[in-house]
């Protein structure tokens, strides 16, 4: 196929395919243009010569320089759908990026909570028994905003200290709880709850709004937005967020993987080592803050 054979030319060509064939946006486009010019710069062989181990030495270089595996994964994207594109349409035989492997990503640490939010967050709601006890129990024993909707009271042993959670896929665990929760439940059994029931025969621990059914996600998800605004704690903060807390601070604690990936219900322990990155991180920040050197 006859065309250009340089780099300028050859993007050219590819940046219309992405436009005109595959209608790219203008922001992903010059995404791309932007990632094969720097890989042009770095390696001075034309289109045509460039081998696997020219990839590979460039991917490598991005490592080198320090920058995050998701940046050069979406880097050696570009430079794959380019050869790719040589490939198809006849400007190569072969495509020297297919077996250049992606750099591993990794797992993204979950968003945690400042220092004192949570007590900002309880001091906030103390006006309110059902507040309380909700965010008493998301951040005292971890439940997915799913499992505390649904939560009923015969499930609860509060006098020894623990709840009978039913967890994804039905699964039931048994997670404890510290006294002072307990306390905030039962201070909510007591008065608030049989007001919120309406006089309604119901065993949901957190009735809806009728006194029926049980309190949808979407409601304690708003409320604790407007908590949150109260207390002014970061306003993107969501009922997964308390979970992940509950999750840190045990881990920070000395808990062992075992028991902490028990309590949150996690089918796989590599979900739960999240954590432990998670506190080396709170240590480094720490250092960072108090070592004088620092």
């Amino acid at each position: 196929m006859r065309g250009p054979t340089d780099w300028p030319g050859l993007i050219a060509r590819f940046r219309r395919h992405l436009r005109h064939e595959r209608h790219l946006a203008a922001n992903t486009e010059s995404a791309y243009r932007r990632d094969l010019e720097a890989f042009a710069e770095a390696k001075p062989a034309l289109p045509l010569e460039v081998r696997t181990e020219d990839v590979a030495d460039w991917v490598q270089s991005l490592s080198r320089q320090g920058l995050a595996a998701r940046t050069q994964a979406r880097k050696l994207v570009s430079v794959r759908a380019f050869f790719r594109w040589m490939q198809k349409t006849g400007r190569r035989e072969d495509d020297p990026a297919a077996d250049v492997d992606v750099p591993k990503l990794g797992r993204p640490l979950p968003k945690t909570l400042a220092d004192g939010a949570v007590a900002r967050l309880l001091d906030v709601a103390r006006t309110s028994a059902r507040d309380t006890a909700w965010l008493g129990l998301m951040y005292g024993a971890g439940l997915r905003v799913s499992e505390l909707a649904g939560l009923t009271v015969d499930r609860l042993h509060l006098d020894e200290g623990f709840l009978r959670v039913k967890g994804k896929g039905n699964k039931e665990r048994v997670v404890p709880i510290a006294p002072q929760v307990s306390s905030m439940v039962q201070s909510y059994m007591d008065v608030e709850r049989p007001l919120a029931l309406r006089g309604q025969l119901n065993d949901a621990l957190f009735p809806g709004r009728s006194g029926t059914g049980t309190v949808t996600r979407q409601a304690i998800f708003l409320r604790l937005k407007k908590l949150a605004r109260a207390a002014d704690v970061d306003p993107s903060i969501s009922p997964h967020v308390l979970r992940h807390a509950f999750a840190t601070e045990l881990v920070r604690g000395g808990a062992d993987l075992r028991s902490v990936q028990s309590m949150l219900g996690h089918a796989d322990l590599k979900t739960t080592e999240i954590y432990t990155h998670l506190d080396q991180r709170h240590l480094a920040e720490t250092h960072r803050r108090a070592h004088p050197r620092a």
